[in-house]
């Protein structure tokens, strides 16, 4: 009986095939060089640069130290991403780090990847920024308050939808919107950063002359500096997610990398210098959103523009985070650690929607709490672990898979200084404030076992007989496919 209507399901698939054409049912190499830039330098610009670069300066105390930690932060970011590339270009699978510790530690530490990724910190994240995009798509129809809070997640849960729509229906699409808005915001960086040289070269350079006094900066105070340096640079390794969608990946691969990743680093420090010549470090303190402060003092009565294009910043972050994150859910499901049905195809579109929309829907359960700040902070520690660990495979990987073609080789040092790091960015905020909440989100990542061992090491039968209706109903009504074994 079981075998019967697995066959039936089967022919449903091929009933629906051959009503388009014959186009293999896998994702499409569509990614470009120009997109693949986009999607590094999108991802990682969204808001902090325009909002909140305080947090690294409240944890300096000066001028200098900040701006030494915003470039260690990037160069942080760059030996991150060239480990990456090398993982990348050796195993050319989407995914990110999910196939990387798949390979190196196995099965159950993957799947403790994909389980804490999936469900928590991507959608979260993509929570977060749409959030941000609500606030200052809202702010200019309410300018004597704050906009009311069911009017942010309103936005934010319309900008979800908007944003899942674009990537179901094209990946080429997909990626011309990430190219637009990748132009956007690094137009009002080319802003800034301008009218900050022309003021240095009017003379105003006192908070720079100066740089280097204040208190002395704690070992605390710089790890703290260094964790809000490397949160506002997170996005570098999104392009390994999208791996086999893209074009001729040993070679696009690093060459995004080594033209997104300098970009970003460029613009970060530019910018910030721009903020000071005309900010004291006491105003930018005090400053809700210091692009705008910078705008209202120097770009008036054109400084509206500033917000403006943050708006159109965070929904090109939020559209780079939606892109990586459908890849994740579909490859996990693709490899049995997710339910079936995220793993299929659109017929029509060729893109994973069913993984898309699982990510959109808990996008927007994750916007009805009143702050979900406090679970994206606390789940930060959770990547960097798993940035360890993807570090630390590179580094086995080296001695337990010498056969496998690199061609990327970075030098070994560069990921054992990354593992350190990452131990540090783990363990400093836990031993500086040891919130009972690092110990749920722990328990969180590890409760994953609970359902790997029944449902992915033992696959249990029930859990099959139950899915297999739900799956087949949902593929006839998503119109969507299992992906095909590529050649």
């Amino acid at each position: 009986m079981e075998h019967q209507k697995g066959s039936t399901a089967h022919s449903r698939d091929f009933t629906i095939m051959d009503k388009h054409e014959k186009k293999a049912t896998i994702l499409h190499k569509e990614v470009g060089l120009l997109s693949a830039v986009c999607l590094i330098v999108g991802t990682m610009i969204g808001s902090g640069i325009f909002i909140s670069p305080k947090a690294v300066l409240l944890n300096t105390g000066a001028v200098g130290p900040c701006l030494l930690i915003w470039t260690a932060c990037g160069v942080l970011a760059m030996m991150g991403a060239l480990c990456y590339a090398e993982l990348g270009t050796m195993i050319p699978k989407s995914g990110g780090e999910y196939f990387y510790l798949m390979e190196a530690l196995g099965s159950p530490v993957a799947y403790l990847f994909s389980w804490t990724t999936v469900m928590v910190a991507k959608p979260s994240a993509f929570a977060i920024i749409t959030l941000s995009f609500a606030e200052y798509a809202a702010a200019p129809f309410y300018p004597e308050c704050s906009p009311p809070v069911i009017v942010t997640k309103g936005l934010a849960a319309v900008a979800i939808v908007i944003i899942v729509t674009i990537n179901c229906f094209s990946v080429k699409l997909a990626s011309y919107v990430q190219n637009i808005f990748t132009g956007a915001k690094l137009l009002i960086i080319i802003i800034i950063v301008v009218a900050g040289i022309v003021l240095l070269a009017q003379g105003n350079t006192d908070n720079l002359s100066n740089a280097f006094d204040g208190k002395a900066v704690s070992v605390g105070g710089i790890g703290l500096a260094f964790y809000n340096g490397l949160w506002a640079y997170d996005g570098w390794s999104q392009l390994n997610f999208i791996t086999e969608e893209l074009r001729n990946p040993s070679r696009n691969l690093p060459l995004a990398i080594l033209i997104g990743i300098p970009l970003v680093i460029v613009c970060y420090v530019m910018v910030n210098i721009a903020y000071f010549t005309v900010m004291t470090p006491n105003e930018l303190l005090s400053s809700p959103a210091v692009a705008v402060t910078f705008g209202d003092k120097v770009l008036y009565p054109m400084s509206w523009i500033v917000p403006l294009f943050v708006v159109f910043s965070t929904f090109g972050s939020a559209n780079g985070s939606c892109f990586t994150a459908g890849r994740l859910a579909y490859v996990s499901g693709r490899e049995g650690h997710m339910v079936e049905i995220l793993s299929f195809i659109s017929l029509r579109r060729f893109t994973p929607s069913p993984a898309l929309m699982f990510n959109g829907f808990l996008a927007i359960l994750y916007i009805m709490p009143a702050d979900i700040n406090i679970l994206i902070n606390y789940f930060s520690f959770a990547q960097w672990t798993f940035y360890g660990l993807t570090m630390f495979s590179l580094i086995l990987m080296r001695f337990t898979k010498k056969d496998l073609k690199r061609p990327v080789k970075v030098p070994i040092i560069i990921p054992i200084l990354m593992v350190l790091i990452s131990c540090y960015l783990v363990l400093a905020p836990i031993i500086d404030s040891p919130d009972i909440e690092y110990l749920y989100c722990v328990i969180f990542i590890l409760s994953g076992l609970l359902l790997y061992y029944p449902f992915v090491h033992l696959k249990v039968e029930w859990a099959r007989r139950i899915m297999r209706p739900i799956t087949v109903h949902l593929q006839l009504l998503m119109e969507v496919v299992p992906p095909e074994k590529s050649e």
